[in-house]
């Protein structure tokens, strides 16, 4: 039986993916701040699923809590590093920038680290990170958020660099969704909206095909090659 961890589990695109992962006869590990909403998705979703609470804000303890989970597993074949957050801040407080730093920079290099030295030690996997569509513009609306995500995204690519230095089979993928009916999403005029299911499916297509970035869904490559290439 293959196995999966996904942090960020308790909800949104996370929850959507452990789902559609446990109904195709994968062995969960559930990972997340909100343990009795896991304790439920666990209980529902079966397979020998197991419930961890990691929470992002504490990067240590989180690196220590994915190592114990991985282990109970019996080893990882896939890592959903779905977990992060976000503000909407157009007035650049300083206290919502550290949180959203803190989780989606600090926690993911906590997540990332756990997981690309379990798959270099096993010599196979495969490794998937959440960006976003905002990752290629900074936005005065949520500063911290974009400018995360690009932290991400670059980290990524530096651990796909670093399995390819040591010959190793691991793959590293950049989910890059744009908008999702999550409870983060925030955006006034949202368009393109998917739902976290059918992101889950094009993310889970993605991986098995060994995708290094997939846009969710497929049309937002158009706004990121936009985003590119046109001025501000």
């Amino acid at each position: 039986m293959q196995t999966a961890i996904v942090v960020g589990a308790s909800s949104g695109i996370g929850e959507a993916i452990a789902r559609q992962l446990a109904a195709d006869g994968w062995r969960v590990g559930l990972a997340a701040r909100r343990r009795e909403r896991l304790a439920v998705l666990a209980a529902e979703i079966g397979n020998g699923a197991i419930a961890a609470t990691v929470d992002l804000g504490d990067d240590m303890a989180a690196r220590a809590a994915l190592t114990v989970l991985a282990e109970q597993l019996g080893g990882v074949d896939l890592w959903v590093l779905n977990a992060g957050t976000g503000a909407t801040n157009p007035d650049f407080a300083y206290g919502p920038e550290r949180e959203t730093i803190v989780t989606n920079v600090l926690g993911f290099a906590a997540m990332a680290d756990v997981a690309l030295h379990h798959c270099l030690a096993r010599g196979t996997g495969h490794i998937v990170g959440i960006t976003s569509i905002a990752r290629f513009r900074g936005t005065r609306q949520a500063p911290a958020y974009s400018a995360s995500k690009a932290f991400v995204a670059k980290y990524l690519d530096a651990m796909r660099d670093i399995a390819r230095a040591r010959k190793s089979k691991v793959t590293v993928t950049d989910a890059c969704p744009g908008y999702v009916w999550t409870p983060l999403m925030q955006a006034p005029n949202p368009f393109w909206v998917a739902t976290p299911e059918k992101a889950a499916r094009q993310i889970i297509a993605a991986t098995l095909r060994g995708a290094k970035v997939a846009y969710i869904t497929k049309r937002w490559r158009l706004i990121a090659w936009a985003l590119k290439a046109l001025p501000r």
